[in-house]
């Protein structure tokens, strides 16, 4: 429980800071519209890109489950910050009490294993992608929330990835985000290629060569590899 609601927290604070206090009314602070459930939908639809799935072209193309595997939790974020901001809208529950029940779902208790995980098959991966997809674009309501915090859970357990696994990408994700926004990221300056690599790669690779950094130390690895 304590790893879901630091996620919670950290995403809270991240939408917070991109966004403005607030955004939980559906605005940013420059006045944009902001659509979590779009958001949803879109970046599944590019994970769906981690597939050879085209008939028609590159039809060898092997799959890419280190990419499918950052872009569960790219939707993890927008899958948090639509139930927090269902959750402020609702007045329902803090924050903590949010994480507390959604821990004792069973999904979430499947995927709080430590054990290794095997991916589930491309067939398999691409219908439960597809079932959040699905979610996403019916309208908001507190069965949708649930059953799609459900499916998500189920989609990150055929990824191959334990809660442990989550946590560590997701917040290696988020100190990627800060760094993005700190380095011209809504100005369109910031560079997403370091030297020939996706920076979610660049990110990916230093958690696993040093997998007990804190978020601080892992801003600094990311500044020093920034190609400034």
């Amino acid at each position: 429980m304590n790893k879901l609601l630091c996620m919670l927290e950290l995403q809270q604070t991240l939408n917070d800071a991109t966004n403005g206090k607030g955004w939980e009314k559906g605005m940013t602070k420059e006045g944009k519209p902001i659509n979590w459930r779009r958001c949803i939908y879109m970046e599944s639809a590019e994970m769906i890109d981690s597939f050879g799935w085209k008939h028609w072209k590159s039809i060898a193309q092997p799959t890419d489950y280190a990419n499918l595997q950052i872009e569960i939790v790219d939707v993890w974020h927008f899958v948090m910050s639509l139930v927090l901001e269902f959750t402020h809208k609702s007045g329902a529950e803090s924050i903590q009490e949010l994480a507390m029940r959604i821990s004792q779902t069973p999904e979430f208790q499947k995927l709080n294993q430590d054990e290794a995980l095997s991916f589930g098959t491309d067939a398999l991966l691409m219908t439960k992608i597809e079932n959040v997809m699905r979610l996403a674009l019916i309208p908001i309501s507190a069965e949708m929330v649930g059953a799609l915090i459900e499916e998500f859970f189920e989609l990150a357990h055929m990824g191959a990835l334990n809660l442990t696994q989550l946590y560590r990408l997701y917040v290696g994700k988020n100190i990627l985000n800060q760094f993005r926004q700190d380095h011209g990221y809504k100005e369109g300056t910031y560079l997403k290629m370091w030297n020939g690599q996706e920076d979610n790669a660049v990110m990916k690779m230093a958690w696993e060569n040093n997998p007990e950094m804190s978020p601080e130390e892992l801003y600094t690895a990311l500044k020093a590899a920034y190609p400034a």
